[in-house]
C-alpha cells in the first residue's frame, strides 16, 4: 500500500506541469473567412407602400428596387413573385401592377441567387404593398353665370352668353341646353351663346335658362332681361277748317270717345287763325270746343290744353291725343 501511495507523490508535480502547459497546447490562429463564403446582402423598398384602387385612371403601379450584393462578386439572379398582380421587368428593379386587386395587403416577394466557385447562395426578401378601395367622386355643379345683353332695343334680337368655373370631375365637356320664356331662339342653341328674336315682345321679360348637362346633377342657371315698351308719342287724331257748329260737335264726339279710351292721355286743342281773324275769335273757338268736351262728353276739363298756333290762310283746328309720358305738340 505505501508503494501505491509513493508512486502516486512521484507523479502529481508531473502532472501539474502538464495540466498548466494544456492552454498553450490548445491555442489557435483567428480563422480567416473567404469573401466567397459570406452570405448574399439583399434589401427590398418599394416607393410606396400604399395605393388608391382609382389612382392612374385604376391602375395603380408600384416600382419595386433590390439591393442586393455578392460578396464574392458573382452574378446574381433575380426570381420575383407576388400574391396578386403582375411584375413587369427584370433584374433588380422591376414595376409591380396592381390593377384590379380588391382592397388590402397584398405582397411581392424576391428571391435572389448567386452561383460561385464555392457552391450556390440564395436569400430571401418580400415587401407589402396597402391597396385602398376607390372612393368614388361626387359630382359637383360648377358655378354658372348668365350674362344678361345690356343693350336692348325694341325688335331687335338679344345676346345671351354663358360662362362657368369649377365644377367635378373637371373634365367633363358641358352640354348646353337652353330654354327662353318668350320669343324664339334663332342661333346658338348647344353652344355657351344664344340670340333671341323678340319681334312683338315689347313690355314683357324675356329670361333664358342653361341647364349644364354632363355632371349627372341638375346644373342651371339663368337671367332675365325686360323688353322696353315703345314710347309713347302723339297722335293727331283730327283737323278741320272753320265749319259749321254740328260738325265740328261731331267731329268733338269721336275725339271724345278716343279720349275715354285712355284716361291718362291729355287732349291738346291746337288753333290756327286765320291771317284775317281777330284775337277774340280765336278764343272763342278755343273756349267753345273745351266746353263741348267737358259739359257734352263729360272730359275732365285738367285734361284738356288749347294751344294758339301761328297764323294760316284761314283758320284750322287740330285735335291731338297725347299719351303719358309723350312730348306735346309744337305747334
Amino acid at each position: 500500500m505505501f508503494r501505491n501511495q509513493f508512486r502516486l507523490g512521484y507523479l502529481a508535480p508531473i502532472a501539474l506541469v502538464a495540466f498548466l502547459s494544456l492552454p498553450q497546447a490548445f491555442a489557435q490562429k483567428p480563422t480567416v473567412v473567404s469573401a466567397v463564403n459570406r452570405p448574399l446582402e439583399l434589401s427590398l423598398t418599394a416607393d410606396t407602400n400604399v395605393v388608391s384602387a382609382c389612382a392612374d385612371g385604376g391602375a395603380p403601379q408600384v416600382r419595386l428596387k433590390a439591393n442586393a450584393v455578392s460578396p464574392g462578386g458573382f452574378p446574381i439572379q433575380y426570381k420575383w413573385t407576388t400574391t396578386n398582380g403582375t411584375i413587369s421587368g427584370e433584374g433588380p428593379e422591376v414595376t409591380w401592377n396592381l390593377a384590379g386587386l380588391k382592397p388590402g395587403y397584398h405582397k411581392a416577394s424576391l428571391d435572389i441567387r448567386s452561383v460561385g466557385s464555392e457552391g450556390s447562395c440564395q436569400a430571401f426578401s418580400s415587401v407589402s404593398v396597402l391597396v385602398n378601395p376607390c372612393v368614388a367622386v361626387q359630382p359637383v355643379c360648377p358655378a354658372i353665370e348668365i350674362v344678361c345683353p345690356t343693350n336692348i332695343a325694341l325688335d331687335q334680337p338679344l345676346t345671351f352668353s354663358s360662362r362657368y368655373t369649377g365644377g367635378v370631375p373637371a373634365n367633363v365637356t358641358p352640354a348646353y341646353n337652353w330654354t327662353v320664356s318668350a320669343g324664339t331662339i334663332i342661333s346658338g342653341q348647344g353652344t355657351d351663346t344664344i340670340k333671341v328674336d323678340t319681334t312683338g315682345l315689347a313690355g314683357q321679360t324675356i329670361r333664358a335658362s342653361l341647364s349644364m348637362g354632363g355632371y349627372n346633377l341638375e346644373c342651371s342657371g339663368d337671367c332675365g332681361v325686360s323688353i322696353p315698351l315703345p314710347k309713347p308719342t302723339n297722335r293727331k287724331f283730327d283737323e278741320f277748317p272753320d265749319i259749321s257748329r254740328n260738325d265740328e260737335k261731331a267731329r268733338l264726339d269721336n275725339f271724345g270717345i278716343e279720349l275715354q279710351h285712355d284716361p291718362t292721355a291729355t287732349a291738346y286743342v291746337v288753333v290756327y287763325p286765320g291771317r284775317s281773324s281777330k284775337r277774340s275769335e280765336v278764343q272763342h273757338h278755343a273756349n267753345r270746343i273745351v266746353e263741348y268736351l267737358v259739359h257734352s262728353r263729360g272730359l275732365d276739363q285738367r285734361r284738356i290744353v288749347t294751344l294758339v298756333g301761328p297764323a294760316k290762310d284761314q283758320l284750322k283746328v287740330e285735335l291731338w291725343v297725347t299719351p303719358q309720358g309723350a312730348t306735346p305738340p309744337n305747334p
